[in-house]
């Protein structure tokens, strides 16, 4: 017999496994109960050790689990692939039509009833019945088109089924189904002659900020009584990002960043574009920045001077701690303007960080951002904006500009302290969100706090902070 056989392997399995398991009890009776020595002595006088039971067990179980870990992959692999199907098929209504009819066989023989007998004999005949609606093939042709996969809140997501019978004859009326996030539609198809396509339009709401998977299109076929339900998958799902609402700043409103010359530094420079003032030549300066005028008039090379500047870095921080927030519409909003602020930065080609309490969002691109900004699930946390300040100062030291984009629950006190956390030289703006209030202006010591009760407010706070 070969060694490679089944009893072989099974037999070398059995073998390291009793090995593995007598040497685990070896090391847990201690070196003082070695073969050959006392029990209960060890080499120590008055120490003793005793074998747990339930370490033997714990070790017991696991060598089980390892020996029969293959045959119960097998096992399941042949469930999911034959059996878990076919069971799938019945419906609820199925499953009690079926125990009703075993249950009532089972009464009838028991105390003679003839028509216990009968009814589950109709009940059994109804389920044999049912399965000739769904057995054989649908063979179609599905496509499933959404005009867009990224939309706006408020905005029509509109798609279309087209359905062919790629098959040599007709086929039956059938329904698809298509779920749509948490609900799912239905689509009638009717007798479909061979290469005939039929074609549903559909529009998704997009009444709120979510990511929406949409499909898979799955054919349907079922008996009069929907006993029996066989559903055959056809596309594969497609995700559809409601992207939260924002509006166009213009290059007025985000005037305040600076641009080339960015933010001037306090650090002096051989070679800028800021010029700040003229010095004496050190042997090692650049000829090129000599100011010729300056030297003829006196009689002594002279250089030009320059700032260091840094081009504009933009960081957001925004706060998605539910407690801080009056409502689910003002939490919309601050994520509404904290996109609308960073989508403009992006448009402007500029440096982009946005952090939240859950991690920094991708600003590669705006529908990176924005896809991001889709996912966002706000919650109560301990982490507030105030220790969230100092995580953005942490994270992006180089930042010129910082916002910090917060709810109406966001005291004044802990806005001064998270702009304290902001190094010096850094230009602070809070945008404290409330729906309805009028927009303004306050400073509270070198941050700019602007109030925003709509989002359509937001250019013109944002002008203010400009001026």
């Amino acid at each position: 017999m070969s060694s490679s056989t089944p009893l072989n392997r099974a037999a070398d399995s059995l073998k390291r496994a009793t090995s593995a398991l007598g040497g685990k009890m070896r090391s847990l009776r201690g070196p003082g109960n070695e073969p050959g020595k006392r029990p209960g002595r060890s080499s120590q006088r008055g120490k003793t050790s005793k074998l747990h039971p339930a370490a033997v067990w714990s070790e017991a179980v696991g060598t089980a689990g390892d020996f029969l870990a293959p045959g119960w992959s097998k096992v399941r692999a042949v469930w999911l692939k034959y059996v878990w199907p076919v069971l799938a098929v019945v419906s609820l209504l199925g499953w009690v039509v079926l125990a009703a009819s075993i249950g009532l066989w089972w009464a009838g023989q028991a105390w003679g009833w003839q028509e216990a007998k009968s009814a589950a004999m109709v009940a059994f005949l109804l389920f044999l019945l049912a399965i000739g609606f769904i057995v054989g093939r649908s063979a179609y042709g599905v496509v499933l088109d959404l005009a867009r996969t990224r939309v706006a809140v408020g905005d029509d997501a509109v798609g279309s089924i087209a359905v062919s019978n790629v098959s040599t004859r007709p086929l039956l009326p059938a329904a698809l189904e298509l779920p749509v996030g948490s609900n799912t539609a239905v689509f009638h198809l009717p007798r479909m002659k061979p290469a005939q396509v039929h074609e549903d339009l559909f529009t998704i709401p997009t009444a709120r900020r979510a990511v929406i998977v949409v499909g898979p299109v799955r054919s349907v076929r079922a008996d009069p009584l929907h006993l029996l339900r066989r559903r055959v998958m056809w596309t594969n799902p497609v995700d559809l990002f409601v992207h939260p609402r924002t509006v166009s700043l213009g290059s007025s409103a985000a005037g305040f960043i600076r641009d080339l010359e960015g933010m001037p530094t306090t650090e002096l420079s051989s070679a800028d574009v800021s010029f700040h003032a003229l010095r004496d030549y050190v042997p090692g300066d650049d000829r090129r920045h000599i100011h010729w005028k300056t030297t003829a008039r006196t009689n002594k090379l002279m250089v030009r001077q320059f700032e260091e500047t840094r081009r504009a870095h933009l960081a957001i921080s925004l706060s998605i701690n539910t407690d801080e927030y009056d409502s689910g519409p003002e939490f919309e909003m601050a994520i509404s303007v904290a996109a609308s602020i960073g989508r403009q930065a992006i448009r402007e080609q500029r440096e982009l960080d946005v952090l939240t309490q859950k991690g920094p969002l991708r600003c590669e691109t705006g529908r990176n951002l924005l896809d991001d900004m889709t996912r966002i699930v706000g919650a109560p946390m301990r982490k507030t904006a105030v220790d969230l300040a100092r995580t953005l100062s942490d994270t992006v030291p180089n930042a010129s500009v910082v916002f910090f984009v917060v709810g109406s629950h966001v005291t004044a006190t802990q806005l001064r302290s998270a702009a304290s956390s902001v190094p010096p030289g850094v230009r602070s703006l809070a945008v404290r969100v409330q729906p309805g209030a009028a927009p303004s202006r306050a400073n509270i010591a070198d941050l700019t706090v602007l109030t925003v009760g709509d989002l359509d407010d937001l250019a013109i706070v944002l002008r203010k902070a400009a001026a």
